[in-house]
């Protein structure tokens, strides 16, 4: 990837987005049942949300697709997708994608993003608690279904829901690379190294199961008893830990 051609933009035209549909299907391998149509992401763009799209060289190779929401009289964007073209991962630039989404809400009056990611992705779950600050204290169980992504190895499609406080004190902070507030963790929920081969396989496909419901499990009563997910830590041998603790009301505040 060279840097030096990499721009980031909205996508306004139907060509640009009829590539991010086909670059959707390339990434996720979706049947086109499972497949977000051309018009929600025409539908994005003209009613608020973001269609973002990295351009190398000017082909795309990545975008970001939100949609605006309200909870509570408050209005946020819900960050429905994020594909990055296979050979342009692990290099930053989803990372770099969120920090373009942020600095677009904020410029328009959004202080929340919200997404939701599969907690048995390892290297997401890191980005989204780590590297950009998010929290999560919701779970939604089998979200989408049983998807036909091969991604989502024929599981059920459990979602956590991260919470980006755009101008929070943690968030603020990370950017900064200044210390995030300080929390005791009093939980923790591991995901094995090995669960991408096991969700592979048939043959294991059912450890995968397991690993799912047990952390299911436990984060729906950590989650009743008011525990949110603070902090995300990987050992060497590549498996993720989930840390969890009490949250506190003005973290969300502005730094």
């Amino acid at each position: 990837m060279t840097e030096s051609k990499m721009v980031l933009r909205k996508c306004h035209n139907l060509d640009e987005m009829s590539l991010c549909v086909s670059l959707q299907k390339e990434v996720w391998n979706f049947a086109d049942t499972d497949l977000i149509p051309l018009r929600v992401f025409v539908v994005a763009e003209k009613i608020g949300g973001q269609v973002i799209g990295a351009f190398d060289d000017g082909q795309l190779v990545a975008f970001a697709l939100s949609l605006p929401g309200s909870r509570g009289g408050h209005s946020y964007l819900h960050s429905q997708m994020l594909a990055v073209r296979s050979e342009y991962r692990n290099a930053g630039l989803g990372r770099q994608i969120k920090l373009f989404q942020r600095e677009d809400a904020l410029a328009r009056g959004f202080e929340l993003i919200e997404w939701t990611f599969d907690p048995l992705e390892i290297k997401n779950a890191y980005l989204n608690i780590e590297r950009l600050g998010a929290i999560a204290r919701r779970y939604s169980v089998n979200q989408y279904g049983i998807t036909s992504s091969p991604l989502q190895g024929g599981l059920p499609s459990d979602r956590l829901v991260a919470e980006w406080w755009l101008k929070s004190k943690r968030v603020e902070n990370l950017l900064r690379h200044a210390p995030k507030p300080r929390f005791e963790t009093l939980k923790t929920i591991s995901v094995p190294a090995e669960i991408y081969e096991w969700k592979a396989s048939p043959a294991t496909r059912e450890r995968a199961r397991e690993v799912q419901e047990c952390n299911r499990k436990d984060f729906l009563q950590a989650f009743s008893d008011d525990l949110a997910v603070l902090g995300y830590e990987r050992d060497q041998q590549g498996a993720g830990k989930f840390l969890l603790g009490r949250w506190e009301e003005n973290w969300i505040y502005p730094a």
